[in-house]
């Protein structure tokens, strides 16, 4: 199928299956919840719908163990105990989610280096918790991970800017990219003080050669829209002093108001506003490429209002209907 839009967002059973079950915040209901708020707000007229892709098995190992991926595959066939301290729960099925969530991640990044498309949204994706050899935070692997190493691998561009708005510190992706100083990575996150996993300070600005090319900013609880906006023009001044050549970004909704189990107040029109001005990066730098993953949030409504606002900004509109002081394309003083 050809692209008719420069915008592409997968949707399909394969992601939904992704989830740990309806007694858990990361449960099966995320996936649809989003679906039915993109047909409400007719975005899907303004995209191009795409099914998942599965990959294969050497593709997770480009960033995780061997040893690791074999464990995963194994505790799938009987979805029994945890994968890692108590917060992942293995699942049977979990090794085919994790290969559909993978793939959709480097299938969306194969169509936007050959100019298929400009932007991609993939909702059940950006799970920015699990390191090289274990799980960790919902989190079976990190597609994340896998994703820059896909870039480097597969498409030899090797200057990748990682931006993070999820509530929780991208743990996952810093330290395993501490030393790489072609990765830039940039993360808003709610102060590891007050919520798992406990890191992401202001000093960890990366390591040896590294050394300067990540920006954390923990936020206190109950940090808003304002607080956001005011510290947001460090981070575009960040970005393109990298030059990125390819811009990936988890649009985590659990930072917005009223999710169960973090501490934020920002409002969906941060998420809509940020991921405006990063694809104003985008194509100032790498001819608008841009890949959005879903990442956590746990309230439904949320989730579907803040994923929508993401499309629309993807696709250059205003979806949020909130206050012009954060509509998308605004310029950062």
């Amino acid at each position: 199928m050809s692209a008719k839009h420069s915008c592409c967002v997968y949707l399909g059973e394969a992601l939904a299956a992704y989830a740990f079950g309806s007694d858990h915040p990361f449960g099966p209901l995320r996936h649809d919840a989003f679906r039915k708020a993109l047909l409400i707000h007719a975005l899907d007229r303004r995209v191009d719908i795409l099914d998942p892709v599965s990959t294969t098995q050497d593709i997770l190992e480009l960033f995780h163990e061997h040893a690791y991926i074999e464990k995963v595959k194994h505790k799938s066939k009987f979805g029994t105990g945890y994968l890692d301290a108590g917060d992942t729960p293995a699942f049977i099925g979990m090794y085919e989610a994790v290969l559909a969530v993978a793939g959709t991640v480097c299938n969306a990044i194969d169509r936007l280096v050959d100019n298929e498309y400009k932007t991609a949204f993939i909702p059940i994706a950006g799970l920015h918790h699990a390191r090289r050899h274990i799980a960790s935070g919902f989190c079976v692997v990190n597609d994340c991970g896998i994703a820059i190493e896909y870039l480097r691998h597969k498409h030899s561009i090797k200057r990748v800017a990682y931006i993070d708005i999820d509530a929780h510190h991208g743990d996952g992706v810093f330290y395993s990219f501490a030393d790489d100083p072609d990765l830039n990575f940039v993360d808003f996150h709610e102060d590891g003080r007050f919520l798992y996993p406990g890191t992401g300070d202001i000093t960890e600005t990366g390591e040896g050669k590294a050394k300067g090319t990540k920006l954390n900013v923990p936020m206190p609880p109950r940090a808003d829209n304002d607080l956001f906006m005011k510290l947001w023009p460090r981070a575009e001044a960040f970005i393109r002093k990298s030059k990125p050549e390819f811009v990936l970004i988890q649009c985590g909704a659990d930072s917005i108001d009223g999710d169960p189990i973090t501490h934020m107040a920002y409002t969906e029109s941060v998420h809509e506003y940020a991921v405006s001005r990063i694809c104003d990066i985008a194509n100032e730098y790498c001819g608008g490429r841009v890949v959005a993953m879903g990442g956590g949030g746990y309230n439904l409504d949320n989730i579907a209002k803040t994923w929508t606002a993401v499309v629309s900004a993807l696709i250059g509109t205003n979806c949020s209907g909130e206050t012009p002081a954060y509509s998308t394309r605004e310029s950062v003083k």
